[in-house]
């Protein structure tokens, strides 16, 4: 296949991934309706364990966990439950768009975590894009935290768990195949779920009793679990095709199918000071693509190694 034809293929793929990702949200939403949020978490996870197994079988990928993998395995499918958790809980009360536009702050958190952690080298112009991203975080937080309260910030920590989420995926990436690493993910997520049950009674926490869906709530769990699935299959495929310096800008027309799908389904649209935000983010979140691509061809390195392409949470 010529080159040409390869990278089509993927940008496709990731416009695919770019429309069914948002599906995510809305079952997710549909569901916390009736379900808690804890139930709507681990129906995710049960599903896509399940829809990924046969996948991995018919493609004859070892299930096997390469040695050394097994704690970074287990912490992947943590920050997961972590930011998957945060986003449900803020869905119940906020509009998709509101919330999936203040995730889009990790690429800014994962450079933080780079510079002042791991010792990265961050020049003052990313470190300029990443104060101005969380202005536009911050233009769409507070409209939202004057509506919905402290709810409002639960797509921050969304944000965060999956910056530490993608730093642990680019260190296992190296060592086990992106269709067997989703479905340990999947897999020790939703063991890992079902501890946090007995909390809720305990600990007084509506969102961690476990009630059984009803009715068409049985498919709301499901849909959210499938569009997990498909979506992340085609991100995975897409990075096979093209490098993630062509579809990380695509990443952010997601934005605009959350948008049209909780308008939609909903009724909601993000009003002006909204859109005000939407745009410093996404503008900043260009320039460090941008920014990152040229620093990459200086330095003579790999971009698919340094930039990977997140996934929705």
């Amino acid at each position: 296949m010529q080159q040409t034809d390869r990278t089509l293929r993927g940008v496709a793929l990731m416009l695919t991934f770019c429309v069914i990702a948002p599906l995510i949200d809305v079952a997710s939403k549909l569901a916390a309706a009736e379900v808690t949020v804890g139930v709507v978490t681990l129906s995710r996870f049960v599903v896509q364990a399940a829809l990924m197994l046969p996948v991995a079988l018919i493609m004859k990928e070892s299930l096997a966990l390469p040695r050394g993998t097994f704690w970074l395995s287990v912490a992947r499918a943590v920050v997961s439950i972590l930011a998957t958790f945060c986003f449900i809980a803020a869905l119940r009360f906020m509009p998709i768009a509101d919330a999936l536009v203040i995730v889009f702050v990790e690429p800014f958190i994962i450079l933080l975590i780079g510079w002042l952690v791991l010792g990265e080298h961050v020049g003052p112009r990313r470190l300029a894009a990443c104060l101005v991203g969380f202005l536009g975080c911050i233009v769409v937080i507070r409209p939202s935290f004057a509506v919905f309260g402290s709810v409002a910030l639960f797509p921050l920590g969304t944000a965060l768990f999956f910056a530490i989420y993608i730093l642990i995926t680019r260190s296992l990436s190296r060592r086990i195949n992106p269709v067997p690493m989703q479905f340990h993910t999947a897999f020790f997520a939703a063991i890992l779920c079902m501890p946090l049950f007995l909390l809720g009674p305990a600990l007084n926490e509506p969102s961690l009793n476990f009630v059984w869906p009803q009715d068409i709530f049985w498919l709301w769990c499901f849909c959210v679990g499938l569009a997990a699935t498909v979506s992340h299959m085609a991100m995975t495929y897409a990075l096979k095709y093209a490098p993630s310096s062509t579809l990380a800008p695509l990443h952010y027309s997601e934005i605009v199918t959350a948008t049209i799908f909780s308008y939609m389904v909903f009724g909601d649209f993000p009003d002006l000071i909204r859109w005000v935000g939407i745009a410093i983010i996404v503008g900043s979140g260009l320039y460090i693509i941008a920014r990152e691509h040229k620093l990459s061809k200086i330095a003579n390195r790999p971009l698919k190694d340094e930039l990977p392409l997140p996934e929705a949470p």
